[in-house]
């Protein structure tokens, strides 16, 4: 969707998503055209992929949350994953992965893509390794190839791929306290010190943006050595493979197909102006994909609000998509109401980190809830409320019904209101 491809398709369906992005985001469709030319900006948009609603990624507008489902090995099904995705979509997620591992992928994939509104990203190398029966001697790179052919066909808009991961960086994550932490990055890894050949997706990165420029894929290069904990943040290896990113997000553009890179998932607070700063530098100002970042190893059961606080950063220095973290996180496989709960998080910290960068609208529902509070008009609370569901479930906990006119919460009572004494105040002013 670079360059000539884009020239190319002016007036057909690129140019249509362009517009419908631009109409989401409240802007001109120039605008919207301009950053995804110059390769600032994205927009995942499969041609197979029908009841999509196009969104742009990118730094000039909304930052964006994305939503991880999916089934493993040992729990969940496709209906579980149904369940999850409505749950996503419900909280407000303006994307959403398929990481499903396991038997049945393809058919949970199908599912989903045909229930999803929303771009769909799905981590190819996840079903080469199943067909290759979890067996990396049966891995190979024609079995990738067609992995992503056979999902660029079923209409997924975007793709983690691990190409970034070379031979001679592998010493270096083995220093670490914990070594490689990506499921895509280790296959790699594995498959590489097996065969003692280099990374097949890298060596085969050409037949890979072939496929992906025919079906309008969007690539996301994927941190297969991110760090998994704040010892490990911002180490040689995960900066050796940010520049061979880098290197791949040129070869893309000039491929004419979009890529977005992903970011590190565990960064001390104080390192992540630097690592996005680094990364709009070495990759040429693609669209910033980071997990998180989680800032703190220690808070299990509670990461999504760890991860949340880093996201906030990161989105104000300049990451676009924010990939969630759910309460499960190091722990075991989410439900549908820690998916949910993940996505409101991480909304709120897209949100916060808008509203900072002064993008046009941010703070207008911000505005309107101030007044609503004033006014005590609870309904319009929870209406613009990022999860109205849950405050006003926690309104009638205080053992509250919602009577038009009331003029104060349980929190202060009658008397010690100070909203109710500033609007007495007021009106005794004019």
């Amino acid at each position: 969707m670079m360059g000539t491809q884009l020239e190319a398709a002016a007036g057909g369906l690129i140019t249509a998503a362009m517009k419908a992005a631009a109409r989401a985001e409240g802007v001109s469709a120039e605008a919207v055209r301009r950053q995804v030319e110059s390769g600032r900006a994205v927009i995942p948009c499969n041609p197979a992929h029908k009841n999509l609603r196009p969104a742009v990624v990118g730094r000039a507008f909304r930052t964006k949350v994305n939503a991880n489902i999916g089934r493993s090995p040992e729990v969940s099904s496709a209906r579980g994953e149904m369940r999850k995705l409505l749950a996503a979509l419900e909280a407000g997620a303006d994307t959403v992965m398929d990481l499903s591992v396991g038997a049945g992928l393809g058919r949970i994939r199908r599912r989903i893509i045909a229930g999803c509104p929303v771009p769909v990203g799905t981590v190819p190398i996840y079903e080469a390794f199943c067909r290759a029966d979890g067996r990396i001697e049966r891995l190979d790179s024609q079995l990738i190839l067609d992995v992503i052919a056979e999902q660029a066909e079923e209409g997924v808009d975007f793709m983690t791929l691990h190409a970034g991961v070379l031979r001679r960086m592998l010493p270096l994550a083995m220093r670490r306290k914990l070594g490689i932490v990506s499921r895509g990055g280790a296959i790699i890894a594995r498959w590489m010190c097996r065969f003692g050949r280099e990374n097949p997706l890298y060596e085969r990165w050409g037949d890979v943006l072939e496929i992906c420029r025919r079906h309008d894929v969007t690539v996301s290069l994927g941190d297969g050595l991110r760090p998994g904990c704040q010892a490990d943040a911002s180490d040689a290896a995960q900066f050796a493979e940010l520049e061979t990113l880098g290197e791949l997000v040129r070869i893309s553009r000039r491929a004419g197909v979009q890529a977005m890179v992903e970011g590190p998932g565990h960064i001390p607070f104080d390192q992540i102006e630097m690592n996005i700063r680094r990364e709009q530098k070495i990759c040429s100002g693609a669209p910033f994909y980071v997990l998180g970042p989680v800032v703190t190893d220690v808070a299990p059961g509670y990461d999504h609000i760890s991860a949340a606080i880093g996201a906030t950063a990161a989105a104000f220095y300049g990451a676009s998509l924010l990939c969630y973290v759910t309460p499960s996180e190091h722990l075991g496989l989410p439900t549908a109401e820690e998916v949910r709960t993940g996505v409101v998080a991480f909304r709120i910290a897209a949100h916060a980190a808008d509203i900072a960068l002064g993008i046009p609208g941010a703070r207008q529902r911000d505005d309107a809830m101030a007044e609503a509070r004033m006014k005590m008009d609870w309904r319009a609370q929870f209406r613009l409320a990022l999860d109205g569901r849950m405050a006003a479930g926690r309104f009638r906990k205080s053992g509250r019904s919602i009577p038009e006119g009331s003029d104060h919460c349980t929190m202060c009572g009658r008397d010690f209101c100070a909203v109710r004494a500033s609007r007495e105040m007021r009106r005794r002013a004019k």
